[in-house]
């Protein structure tokens, strides 16, 4: 359940998060520290006290509008949204009678589905994007090449990867539409008739395409986590595997998670995506182990910002940068093969 509240200067969010048996929601608030900590709170409930659930629910957001009331601030409640996030079977079978629910909600700017296959993301990015490429086009005659390669990377690329990991293993045809969008943005950088081959226009700009794209922002971030340990969201769900004696073992390897959780919607989140895509990658960018560093499962336990910051399991041979530089140029490979 997502429950963005856009007053000021605070927000709201709540979750729910499907399991086997049940579902489980846990409402955080935004706000000072004393509130936050009387305020923060979790509840698990079956789908047969949904309705009870609900007015729990509803109360705990009471008590918060009470609380802003007092302190001479007004909720928007008319910009106020539930969302029930789950597949269509799981949704079936909840009576959102005691509820009234949307069927998208936008949150720091991405919109988020029911179905979380964010076909009302990717729409609303299509008309903005056709939007800045038609009048790049009409400006195009009077800038040069290298101006309107920046104006197209700074407009709409920088649109384009903005959460684009969330992308990642939605269907073929979500991903054609994004990628359409950058065909035809670089036809109006290069002027380029649109019934064009799109291979040797896209090559020259050395873009990647939006598959790439995706895998791109995944790696780099997988190998952030691992390096630095931060953010520290990410670090809890990726974890190494234990060494063994075989070749292969000096490199650093991912566990996957077990495959008995693992759903059609759930391969797509960064637990499953990290390990996939990082053990994939070849020798020479999965990095050697730390002589020292101990096969920990997982990496981290959350240490405390006054506690020293763990280990890294990855050797200094390769910097963030000369990393994500060879990491391009495997993947921009794949995006164009000789």
């Amino acid at each position: 359940m997502w429950c963005p509240s856009r007053f000021s200067p605070w927000s709201s969010t709540v979750y729910l998060v499907h399991h086997p048996s049940r579902y489980s929601y846990f409402v955080t608030f935004l706000e000072p520290p004393p509130l936050c900590r009387r305020h923060t709170t979790f509840f698990s409930f079956y789908l047969l006290v949904f309705d009870s659930s609900i007015t729990q629910l509803q109360h705990t957001l009471q008590q918060k509008s009470s609380w802003m009331t007092a302190n001479l601030l007004t909720p928007n409640s008319s910009k106020t949204e539930f969302l029930l996030v789950g597949l269509p079977q799981q949704l079936a079978k909840i009576n959102t009678s005691s509820l009234i629910t949307t069927h998208s909600a936008r949150n720091l700017g991405f919109i988020y589905d029911e179905h979380l296959n964010f076909s009302d993301q990717i729409s609303a990015l299509s008309k903005s994007f056709y939007y800045h490429i038609r009048e790049l086009r009409c400006l195009r005659p009077y800038l040069d090449f290298k101006t309107v390669s920046t104006i197209a990377t700074s407009i709409v690329h920088s649109e384009l990867d903005y959460c684009n990991s969330l992308y990642y293993n939605l269907p073929q045809s979500q991903i054609t539409k994004l990628q359409n969008t950058q065909n035809s943005l670089a036809c109006a950088v290069t002027r380029t008739p649109k019934s064009s081959h799109i291979t040797p226009v896209l090559k020259p700009l050395q873009w990647l395409k939006i598959d790439e794209r995706i895998k791109y922002k995944l790696l780099s971030l997988t190998y952030k986590v691992l390096k630095t340990h931060q953010p520290q969201y990410p670090d809890f769900l990726i974890s190494v595997q234990p060494c063994h004696n075989t070749r292969s073992s000096s490199m650093v390897t991912l566990a996957r998670p077990p495959t008995r959780f693992s759903l059609k919607i759930t391969n797509r989140s960064f637990r499953y995506a990290a390990p996939c895509l990082w053990n994939e990658l070849p020798t020479d960018l999965r990095e050697p182990r730390q002589t020292k560093f101990p096969a920990l499962f997982p990496i981290t336990h959350g240490s405390s910002s006054s506690s020293p910051s763990p280990l890294s399991p990855l050797a200094s041979s390769l910097t963030r940068s000369e990393f994500c530089s060879e990491l391009k140029t495997l993947l921009f490979g794949k995006s164009f093969p000789p």
